[in-house]
């Protein structure tokens, strides 16, 4: 029987392998499930957590084997898997290294497509795509999956997911460094996975879901259309399925969950997890319309929020809200303009998640107080910095 909304939750978590002593790139997640599991597999099991493979070879995730009934204690299982996973490296030379993009990685010289079960897979991807660019070989996050029991859930989870996405990269950006330099932009992952699959548009769209809330519109007018724009280019039908949407959350029917994709990972998993816990949070008072109905959610036009998320990307907290109808289906009835950290400031204390007495949501303070990741990255490199100093900030 399907689960009903916020009761259970699947997180998954990647990390870049890097050798341990000059940190560039080391593509061995391979030799490293083979050391656990005895064999070349694709994944391997430590108490609840998983370990699995990527696309590339320098990926390794961690994830819930079965959904987790809360978000709590999933910071303390990651961060002891983060320790056996470099106890392993440890023996190849290599150790794994945070944050959403590699800061000097050659996608074009350094991408190691996984060779094994699922090749196929990959190799259709690199086929249609090319996956030696940044967008496709240098990125990590986390993803969050959250259930729904029936269509009416699916279409009050989605409309919530909508409203929440743009404001995400305020909080999750780990990614302000791209070809050894800062570029302006504060979430690179993002702003290069906004064009990972232009070669096909519909497979991204706008990132922003489109504003559909039944099961049976979000097959026809979304992955009915991406499967018949792919075949041409996959004629053998090998990428035909709802994991090649690549939407900032897409619909996972096969396992009744909403998969959100636009969270960068960030130093640790304590802080990913307050991220998780902020975002479920925000997501269960929509879902219940403490702010606006149902109704009035599903009047947010992609139009509107996909220029707040791209502001999101290049800005982080600083980006601006200025449309009043956005900001009143956010909780904020009256107001023009807002920039997203107030927005989130204002959200989370009225969601009681700024409680100094709940260590576990310190992430959020820092965050709040210093900046996302992204922020605090370039306060400690400088604006122009040298290899040896990326090396320093990195390690």
């Amino acid at each position: 029987m399907p689960a009903s909304l916020f009761s259970i939750f699947g997180v998954e978590l990647e990390y870049m392998i890097v050798d341990a002593r000059t940190h560039s790139v080391l593509p061995i997640s391979d030799l490293l499930l083979r050391a656990d599991s005895g064999e070349w597999a694709s994944d391997s099991e430590r108490g609840d957590l998983g370990w699995s493979n990527e696309l590339v070879l320098h990926v390794i995730e961690l994830k819930t084997k079965s959904p987790a009934p809360s978000l709590n204690g999933i910071a303390s299982q990651a961060a002891r898997d983060v320790g056996l996973l470099n106890a392993i490296l440890a023996a190849h030379g290599g150790c794994l290294m945070p944050t959403a993009m590699h800061p000097w990685m050659d996608p074009r010289r350094e991408t190691r497509l996984w060779p094994h079960d699922n090749s196929p897979v990959y190799q259709a991807f690199n086929r249609v795509f090319n996956c030696q660019g940044h967008g496709w070989s240098n990125l990590q996050s986390m993803h969050l999956n959250l259930p729904f029991a029936n269509g009416e859930e699916f279409g009050r989870l989605h409309a919530a997911i909508r409203l929440v996405l743009p404001l995400l990269p305020a909080l999750a950006a780990s990614s302000p460094i791209q070809d050894g330099r800062p570029t302006g932009t504060l979430d690179n992952r993002l702003a290069a996975y906004r064009a990972n699959c232009r070669r096909i548009p519909s497979i991204t769209g706008r990132v922003i879901p489109e504003p559909v809330f039944t099961p049976e519109d979000y097959r026809e007018q979304i992955l009915q259309r991406m499967y018949r724009e792919i075949a041409p280019f996959d004629p053998e039908g090998t990428l035909r399925d709802e994991w090649l949407n690549a939407r900032g959350a897409i619909a996972r029917f096969e396992r009744d969950a909403i998969e959100i994709r636009l969270l960068d990972i960030q130093e640790a998993p304590l802080a990913d997890l307050a991220i998780a816990k902020a975002v479920t949070t925000w997501l269960q008072a929509i879902v219940a319309e403490r702010w606006v109905s149902y109704r009035e959610q599903q009047t947010i036009a992609t139009d509107i929020l996909e220029p707040a998320l791209n502001a999101a990307i290049r800005e982080g907290g600083a980006a601006v809200i200025d449309n009043p109808q956005y900001l009143s289906a956010l909780g904020f009835p009256g107001q023009s303009k807002l920039s997203l950290r107030d927005v989130w400031q204002s959200v989370l204390a009225q969601l009681s998640l700024m409680n100094p007495a709940d260590k576990e949501l310190d992430p959020l303070r820092i965050i709040l107080t210093e900046g996302c990741l992204a922020q605090r990255i370039l306060k400690a490199t400088g604006p122009a910095p040298t290899r040896s100093r990326l090396e320093a900030v990195y390690s």
